[in-house]
């Protein structure tokens, strides 16, 4: 007893570590799928389950449906929902094979004029979808749908017909941009970071980092966001930070930023971790579901970008 009669205060717990908040948060709140990503990228679980994880959402036409990307709802294939089971297959090195082979065939059968990709095809009409990506009848090609495809496919090494007007519209498209938003210029790294010719990449890398910086596109100081401009049509406070564009140190994009610009960025990063144990989504929130489903997907990869610069996660 204490000396006031009280019973003593039980010992104060060990802190926890930034993956250990982060895996109760993903137990809480994910779905199947980021559950066993999380595994497997974090406790050495194996990739086989993220796979049939990953199955649920295919379609018969080789893409992918059924909200894998939150901000899309219904069961229709669309080039956005592809794009992020390449990335997971991506993570867990099984993308290639009889799989990505009928992705292609899909790609090709939604594909533009130009043989690029549009952002939502008119298929998702009529089901529930994000205000900030509108349906069309005849929408235009979109680096941000093509440039995260094709420079998934070049990495992993993947050649199909699709692949030779996709990737000739992405450096059509990165050699002309005068101006940009940051998710676009996202999706331009995530094409120039696999693009098979180097000294090409490195040039329009080179180029769309002075852009970058000119139109003030990353938030370098983030204890001054105020002097940093917001994109037309995105959320109020929905800054884009070096490590947005450079998620790894190998990027292209990590030479747009000095050591001391990234390590701001990073610190900025790993304090953004919620009490809850999971990273906060910065875009447009307008439903709860997608909302709730895409924070599990921010938090892995808050996880992953801390984990490849070598910062401590636990």
């Amino acid at each position: 007893m204490a000396e006031n009669g009280a019973s003593p205060l039980p010992p104060t717990p060990p802190a926890r570590s930034p993956l250990a908040r982060a895996e109760q948060f993903v137990w809480l709140t994910a779905r199947v799928l980021e559950q066993r990503l999380f595994a497997h990228l974090f406790r050495n679980a194996s990739a086989d389950p993220v796979e049939t994880a990953l199955d649920a959402y295919r379609n018969d036409d080789g893409g992918y449906g059924h909200a894998l990307e939150p901000d899309l709802r219904g069961p229709v294939s669309q080039p956005l929902h592809t794009a992020r089971a390449l990335r997971v297959l991506d993570s867990v090195r099984r993308c290639g094979g009889q799989r990505v082979e009928r992705m292609c065939r899909y790609l090709t059968s939604v594909s533009t004029a130009d043989g690029a990709l549009p952002a939502i095809h008119p298929s998702q009409r009529g089901y529930p979808t994000a205000p900030f990506v509108p349906v069309v009848d005849d929408p235009p090609s979109e680096l941000l749908a093509t440039g995260p495809v094709v420079g998934l496919l070049h990495r992993n090494a993947v050649w199909h017909a699709w692949l030779f007007r996709a990737t000739d519209f992405c450096w059509q498209r990165i050699e002309s941009l005068e101006k940009s938003h940051p998710y676009e210029v996202e999706a331009a790294v995530a094409f120039l970071d696999s693009a098979p010719d180097r000294s090409r990449a490195e040039a329009a890398a080179d180029r769309l980092g002075r852009l970058v910086r000119e139109h003030r596109l990353a938030a370098l100081d983030p204890d001054d966001l105020g002097a940093y401009p917001v994109s037309p049509g995105y959320a109020p406070a929905e800054h884009h930070f070096p490590h947005d564009y450079a998620r790894t140190p190998q990027s292209l994009a990590r030479a747009w930023f000095t050591d001391a610009e990234m390590t701001r960025s990073l610190d900025y990063l790993a304090a953004e971790q919620q009490p809850d144990g999971g990273w906060p989504v910065r875009w447009r929130q307008w439903a709860p579901a997608p909302a709730l489903e895409a924070r599990p997907i921010v938090t892995l990869e808050a996880l992953r970008t801390l984990r490849a610069y070598g910062r401590p996660v636990g």
